[in-house]
């Protein structure tokens, strides 16, 4: 089985920097902190880049009214687009311990994560860190990805680059003009392989479940994730949950929803069930 979908993705003119390397900004937030103003931070799949999330980020914008601007920034994983030239990462915790370094540094706001697929464990990890804290974030959005305790590892890093190029055209996230551009491959496979290490090598280890609130969203016709394997997020928070399955949604089913995918991220996050007693 797969570990991860990536998307191929190609140079981009940059976002504006967040002060640090880790974060683009998408959409910028108010001047200063207003009451209530939240900061979205999105987290890229395997072989992504911050680039992906811009058409969310303009649906974000669509959605964000009166005193209540939300800012939406996203990761930029070492390795690629525009830190091309930086040393790639191949552990998730790694990637989670630079992401969570440059949130950190930023003003206090409420914070919401959102990752797909990869970006969705990176969010999770980052959560955890920022809990440990006291600074739990207001939201947690995973999208298309395994449960942390049900990622089930793989070999596929270890392919030849035939073999790593037929694993990204099953996931059927790639325009394949791009998997027949051999020059565009040749960049982007580092990447992808880098990535899928860091997928497959991850080990849930355990711990408490989050008190952040968690939304997951999944298609029901994703190859790499069944159903079952995303509500099982449901164990990993004490706090409310949600599941929206999309009908005839794929892995990158995402890219056909930006604007619902923008509503999740606006509105407020699930609340706990009540236990009936007696």
């Amino acid at each position: 089985m797969a570990c991860d979908a990536p998307a191929v993705t190609l140079p981009r003119p940059r976002s504006a920097p967040a002060a640090d390397p880790w974060l683009r900004r998408l959409r910028p937030g108010p001047a200063q902190s207003a009451a209530g103003a939240a900061r979205v931070v999105c987290f890229p799949h395997a072989g992504g880049g911050a680039g992906t999330y811009r058409p969310l980020a303009t649906a974000v914008a669509a959605r964000s009214v009166g005193d209540r601007p939300h800012e939406v920034l996203a990761v930029q994983y070492p390795g690629r687009n525009d830190r091309i030239r930086e040393a790639r990462v191949e552990d998730l915790r790694t990637l989670a311990a630079g992401a969570h370094r440059a949130l950190t540094a930023l003003p206090d706001r409420p914070l919401v994560l959102l990752g797909h697929s990869m970006g969705a464990l990176v969010a999770y990890e980052v959560a955890r860190l920022l809990e440990r804290d006291g600074r739990a974030p207001a939201h947690l959005i995973v999208s298309s990805a395994w449960a942390p305790t049900r990622v089930p590892g793989g070999t596929v890093h270890l392919r030849d680059d035939d073999g790593l190029i037929d694993e990204i055209r099953q996931t059927r996230g790639t325009d394949q003009r791009l998997l027949d551009n051999r020059d565009v491959l040749a960049m982007a496979l580092p990447v992808v392989r880098s990535d899928y290490k860091a997928v497959e090598t991850y080990r849930h280890r355990p711990g408490p479940p989050l008190a952040t609130p968690v939304t997951v969203l999944t298609g029901d016709r994703d190859p790499l994730v069944g159903v079952a394997d995303a509500a099982a997020w449901q164990a990993r928070t004490r706090a409310g949950f949600r599941l929206r399955v999309f009908p005839g949604g794929d892995h990158f089913y995402l890219t056909g929803h930006w604007a619902e995918l923008a509503d999740h991220l606006v509105s407020a996050p699930p609340r706990p069930v009540p236990v009936a007693v007696g």
